[in-house]
């Protein structure tokens, strides 16, 4: 999938023609909303107030993505259309449930509001390294395709 097609929709504003697939990365602070979001089943069972936070979060990271990411979310739709992000998600999704089953079968289920903050910590940390991965890759991959003449070819230097 080419993310640098142009395709005319009502919504789109500004010239994007002129871009590159390096313009459309996503800045990795915005990969903290979705760190957020993976460790938030371990943020309301250690801070079981902080609902109300964490929907304010999301609803934040969708204002953002609609608004202020609005040219980059091309790139994100890539990213999930691509089979390596798709693996990291599921991965995450195993992480997660794997982790707590192993513990709990191991006799060391998390219990305290310190231990779901670490393992909160922890799936933050890991959601935010592999989709900052996940985007280099996809990104190298872009640009490597753009760089090829249309017969397929590498570019030659």
């Amino acid at each position: 999938m080419n993310v640098l097609s142009k395709k005319t929709t009502p919504a789109e504003t500004g010239d994007t023609s002129g871009l590159t697939p390096s313009d459309y990365r996503l800045p990795v602070w915005f990969f903290a909303f979705e760190g957020l979001l993976a460790a938030a089943f371990d943020l309301l069972k250690a801070f079981p107030t902080a609902w109300p936070a964490l929907l304010l979060l999301l609803a934040m990271n969708i204002t953002v993505t609609l608004t202020v990411m609005r040219k980059r979310v091309k790139l994100a739709k890539a990213l999930w259309h691509g089979k390596e992000t798709r693996k990291i998600a599921l991965a995450l999704v195993a992480l997660r449930i794997g982790s707590h089953f192993a513990m709990n079968a191991l006799g060391l289920a998390v219990t305290s509001p310190l231990g779901h903050t670490l393992f909160a910590l922890t799936m933050a940390v890991t959601t935010i390294g592999l989709l900052s991965y996940s985007q280099e890759t996809a990104i190298r991959a872009l640009t490597t395709q753009t760089l090829r003449p249309s017969g397929g070819a590498p570019a030659r230097p």
